[in-house]
């Protein structure tokens, strides 16, 4: 294939470090007229234009937005591919929720037309609303897994997925056994993980509905294979936390079920978290694993208010996910705007450049991936997007207002969804255009 070498011109921002370490301005990198340069589905270049341009050849093609931001690619570090359909359902909170609404949903997945079908509409909501990795439950069943890796395959995509395993304390239609779960998950490791751009997470929906069997083979396939992510539930609800207690009285926590299993780690992600305490959250960072922190669906849900400070105290590593469809947006632009108003909630701020990291960096850095995406930094994937600032004539007259670029990300943070994401670029390739 001839070399491609593409250049995109327009305000760029992004995330070189967390500001809860760095401090806000060392956390960011802004060029009011930048310049982004692609080779190959990789980024050569960042920098002013008026410095980048001139060492170019004459005839690169070069895009030029006028009023747009380019960032990286958003990060969603917790969503469900089989609730896409059930999202926005009516009136429970999250055991009552999982029966009523959730179960019946996932038991569609046992038809691969049903999963083609649902893998499709996912992928281009997720495209749609500027997210270009996203750590996704499948279902308990394998073609749940192998619809959604083929069709992000076909597009190029870095995708992290897993099938669920479950094998008690669900309807019989939806559970599998221990060895049903550690055979099939395995098949889908062999088949997927590392291939092109996608990785395989080992995927316990959460302790209540694994049997000490099953987490004992979850933690056997983390061991057999180099570089496997583990990704389940932890701390949504306070019943759940409770029922968890019922059912492992030998352990001292919720935590420490999972840590029991071996399924603590650097490539380990544990959903919510909104009810850990201190000694959790430093097991958690000592062991290198990540909360996802899912603020529009513990918000629908009645979950609770995730303790984003005690997280940051312990240097835990924290991504945003949007939980679809326990929350009810695929935009991670929305689902920031829900972040700030839970740390508002407990009398915390939460800066634009923190959100910027938490739905870029912070979730490359929670998913091990930082020297790949998650910044514009030379040498990463070219995963990025084009952001409109009159993508809606609210919008366009509100951003008119803003003195500097922190403003300007508060606000497309606050008003902003899917209609701001005005193309989506995947490894260099567009892979949506509003």
């Amino acid at each position: 294939m001839p070399l491609t070498r593409k250049a995109y011109r327009a305000a760029i921002l992004h995330s070189i470090a967390d500001p809860a370490i760095v401090g806000i301005e060392a956390s960011y990198e802004y060029f009011e007229d930048g310049l982004l340069v692609v080779d190959n589905g990789q980024i050569s270049a960042l920098g002013h234009a008026s410095e980048l341009l001139p060492t170019l050849p004459v005839d690169i093609d070069v895009t030029h937005y006028q009023d747009a931001l380019i960032t990286p690619g958003f990060i969603d570090t917790h969503i469900h591919l089989p609730q896409t359909g059930m999202v926005g359902a009516y009136g429970e909170q999250l055991l009552d929720w999982l029966n009523t609404y959730t179960f019946p949903c996932e038991s569609q997945f046992a038809d691969k037309a049903h999963a083609d079908e649902v893998a499709d509409i996912f992928i281009k909501e997720l495209l749609r609303n500027g997210t270009t990795t996203a750590l996704v439950f499948g279902s308990v069943h394998p073609q749940s897994v192998n619809s959604f890796f083929e069709a992000a395959q076909q597009l190029d995509l870095r995708m992290i997925a897993g099938k669920v395993m479950m094998d008690r304390n669900a309807p019989d239609y939806l559970t599998d056994t221990a060895e049903s779960s550690y055979v099939e998950s395995k098949a889908l490791i062999e088949r997927w993980h590392g291939k092109g751009r996608l990785h395989y997470a080992v995927t316990p929906r959460f302790a209540p509905t694994s049997t000490p069997e099953q987490l004992t083979l979850a933690g056997q396939l983390l061991s057999e294979f180099p570089d496997l992510y583990m990704q389940t539930h932890i701390s949504e609800n306070l019943k759940e936390i409770e029922w968890v207690k019922e059912l492992f009285p030998e352990r001292k926590g919720y935590l420490d079920v999972y840590d029991h299993y071996q399924l603590l780690g650097e490539r380990s992600v544990f959903a919510h978290g909104v009810h850990l305490c201190d000694d959790e959250c430093a097991r958690l960072a000592e062991t290198g694993s990540a909360i996802s922190f899912c603020p529009t669906s513990n918000f629908f849900l009645g979950s609770g208010l995730f303790n984003l400070p005690m997280a940051e105290k312990h240097k835990l590593n924290v991504g945003i996910g949007t939980d679809v469809g326990g929350g009810t947006s695929f935009s991670l632009l929305q689902t920031l705007n829900e972040a700030y108003k839970v740390m508002q909630l407990q009398g915390a701020r939460l800066s634009p450049f923190k959100s910027l990291y938490l739905a870029t960096l912070g979730g490359a850095r929670a998913l091990r991936l930082e020297d790949k995406i998650g910044t514009l930094q030379p040498g990463t994937d070219a995963d990025f997007l084009v952001l409109d600032y009159n993508a809606t004539p609210l919008l366009g007259y509100r951003l008119k207002q803003a003195n500097n670029i922190a403003e300007t990300l508060f606000v497309l943070m606050t008003l902003g969804d899917d209609r701001t994401v005005l193309q989506t670029y995947a490894a260099g390739n567009l892979v949506h255009q509003r």
